[in-house]
């Protein structure tokens, strides 16, 4: 039977893994300071910044903001001096030509009053417009006047009590308990110790016993009682153990590093903490580079993270996928560990997926058998396979396991003779009759996929897989992804260096079941989330199909892949418009950086022309002046032109990707759920 829910933390497997490498950031953690986490501000931004904290930058003053500080002060003197001498000679000038037209001497001293008054203001108008400009007067005033009244004007004036009730009601994070009449729960979290997990989890159910007034006095009754604890994950785990990434669980993002002040980047990016999020990790994401240029250590690893901690806040399930030593957490991170070929392994996988229809279960497993040398028989295979898992899941009510399906695929008559048998008792055998004539017909064949199929069973009909794949009860507790409703976190362990075919077929069929089993969930509400450490033998063509179909509901995938080279040629143009988000990391082959340059297109730059022609100007003497020169010099005079114009360039060539990338860095485009798009940023994922 499936895994319905979370076990408990003391019920996870004990299987000790392979000693990870080691993380490069090291888990410093600093007391969570709880109101200042809660009420920091997190202004509206374009996808991938990290909102916690974030400044917006207007694009004019950024651009201002470019003049270092002695030039801009030197030249707002310069042009304060000068005009202050143009105000005073433009008033004088103006006062003589009033007095030539008559207009001051005149015998009302109001009238020449008001005279004199206007013609300042106006020459001072016209002087502060025009100097001003010329002196950036008003960047002065927001970069140095401003900030320094500011603090001058908060200073002086205290606050009053009102100021002070609302800043105090803005850093309570047990506000809007209080003022909906949860008072009690709101004060017995105000004497724990609340982290930004319990945080989330805990208003998470105050939304749902908002939506129905009846649970109110269920979610009082459970806050008073566990305090912090309430409503936790079925772990009872409220942190991760060994936790390095910096997290915003009210937003979902985990931070990655920063957006490097570059002119390929967007104004909007530059300088900015670059994090990623469901609303972007609902598009999928493809990340391509070489080993040790950090994937798996700066993306796969945090990503992994974000997802855990979302699961036990209550908001997302989680499946890694990987080798044995990729560095993807403790195990101590995740409720269920599946380590096929490990004898300490305490949980099984269900090869069927817990399928309740036999020929969608046996299609799958069918595509995850055939290698990509063989997918051109992957018909006539899926429905060899169909013809067998059908009648014995009709027979006996479950489906067979890896040795009892070789040997129907084998057609060895004791097995076949056990299957009619059942048939006969189930009062089902004229149903699947016609289905056992055509795979006897098949039998012997050279082209029998049936044998095709019992050769790629037999790896994983081994003895180190003994209980893994079990499917009759007596093995080990089978995992399958129909549980992707529950905030499950689970962790699989493939066995890339001891059966590294057997690794590929069984990656191949946990991608698919995940992209099957996620877009068919009928409870969407939570994020459910997929990491591959090393995708290049996970991805068919029916898997680049049902990317697409995760944006709707609600789950993505995290894809790395050392080189496009690993996938069949007719897959990687599909991948690339199949997943919404693609990250290039140092050291990609030029091939590679080719798609990714294609796939994010030119923009418009400003080219700056520079041509030299020889000086034919002047008259006689100006000639003669050249020829001199020229005879003491050997140089020719030239005249220069510059000419300035828009062009379409590549956003990133693919010999930039290939080679100009500096190391800890990563190039990646964005898009979220809803459409929207993020051009490629150069991020620095060192910090």
């Amino acid at each position: 039977m499936g895994l319905d829910g979370a076990r408990s933390h003391d019920e996870r497997t004990t299987a000790t893994p392979r000693t990870p490498m080691p993380h490069p950031r090291p888990p410093a953690r600093v007391p969570f300071d709880l109101a200042a986490w809660a009420s920091a501000p997190r202004p509206e931004a374009d996808p991938g910044v990290f909102r916690q904290d974030h400044r917006q930058l207007d694009p004019d003053r950024a651009e201002a903001a470019k003049v270092a500080t002695w030039p801009l002060l030197l030249r707002a003197g310069l042009n304060a001096v000068v005009g202050w001498l143009a105000y005073v000679y433009g008033v004088e000038v103006a006062k003589y030509g009033t007095t030539l037209i008559g207009v001051l001497p005149t015998r009302s001293a109001f009238v020449a009053v008001s005279v004199v008054l206007t013609l300042n203001v106006l020459v001072a108008g016209i002087v502060i417009k025009v100097f001003g400009r010329m002196g950036r007067w008003p960047e002065v005033w927001r970069r140095y006047a401003l900030p320094l009244l500011s603090r001058t004007v908060t200073e002086e004036v205290p606050a009053t009590e009102e100021e002070q009730s609302e800043a105090a009601r803005q850093r309570d994070p047990w506000a809007v308990l209080r003022q909906g009449g949860a008072g009690v729960a709101a004060r017995r979290l105000d004497g724990e110790a609340v982290g930004d997990v319990d945080y989330v989890r805990i208003r998470r159910a105050w939304e749902s016993a908002q939506a129905d007034p009846a649970f109110l006095p269920a979610f009082v009754e459970q806050v008073s009682l566990r305090g912090a604890a309430a409503f936790a994950h079925p772990s009872e785990a409220r942190e991760l153990p060994g936790r390095a990434e910096r997290h915003d669980l009210l937003l979902g993002q985990v931070r990655l590093g920063t957006a490097q002040d570059v002119p390929k980047n967007p104004l909007t990016h530059r300088s900015a903490g670059f994090a990623l999020d469901p609303v972007v990790l609902g598009t999928s994401l493809l990340a391509v580079g070489p080993a040790g240029t950090g994937k798996t250590a700066r993306l796969a690893r945090p990503v992994a993270e974000a997802l855990c901690l979302q699961a036990l806040a209550g908001t997302a399930c989680a499946v890694v996928i990987g080798a044995a030593d990729a560095d993807l957490g403790p195990d101590a991170w995740y409720d269920v560990v599946i380590a096929p070929g490990d004898p300490a392994s305490r949980y099984g996988l269900d090869l069927y997926g817990a399928a309740q229809d036999p020929d969608e279960a046996a299609a799958r497993l069918a595509e995850a058998l055939l290698p990509d040398e063989l997918t051109a028989r992957a018909e006539t295979a899926r429905t060899a396979l169909q013809q067998m898992v059908g009648p014995f899941h009709a027979a006996f009510g479950r489906y067979p396991g890896v040795r009892e399906l070789r040997a129907l695929l084998a057609g060895e008559p004791e097995s076949l003779e056990a299957l009619v048998k059942g048939l006969r008792a189930a009062e089902r055998l004229g149903s699947f009759e016609r289905d056992l004539e055509h795979r006897e017909h098949q039998r012997g064949r050279a082209d029998d996929p049936g044998a095709l199929l019992a050769d790629r069973l037999a790896l994983l009909d081994r003895p180190a897989f003994e209980g893994a794949f079990a499917t009759d009860g007596t093995g080990r507790p089978p995992f399958a992804m129909r549980v992707l409703d529950h905030p499950l976190r689970v962790r699989v362990k493939l066995p890339e260096r001891s059966h590294p075919e057997a690794a590929r077929m069984l990656s191949r069929l946990l991608v698919g079941q995940f992209v099957q089993a996620a877009g068919s969930r009928g409870d969407r509400s939570l994020f459910a989330g997929l990491v591959v450490d090393d995708a290049s033998a996970a991805l068919d063509a029916g898997i680049v199909r049902g990317l697409q179909r995760l944006r709707g509901a609600n789950a993505g995938v995290v894809l790395l892949l050392r080189t496009l080279v690993d996938l069949p040629e007719a897959l990687r143009a599909p991948l690339f418009g199949a997943v919404g988000c693609r990250a290039a990391f140092p050291g990609i082959a030029p091939w590679d950086g080719k798609l990714f340059s294609e796939a994010w297109g030119t923009h418009l730059v400003r080219e700056t022309a520079v041509t030299l022609a020889p000086d034919t100007s002047g008259g006689i003497v100006r000639r003669a002046g050249r020829l001199g020169r020229k005879a003491l010099s050997g140089t020719t005079a030239q005249t220069e032109s510059v000419t300035t114009r828009e062009v379409e360039r590549l956003r990133w060539s693919p010999s930039d990707l290939a080679h100009a990338l500096p190391a800890g860095h990563a190039v990646v485009s964005l898009t979220a759920v809803s459409g929207e798009q993020v051009p490629p940023l150069l991020v620095d994922l060192r910090g």
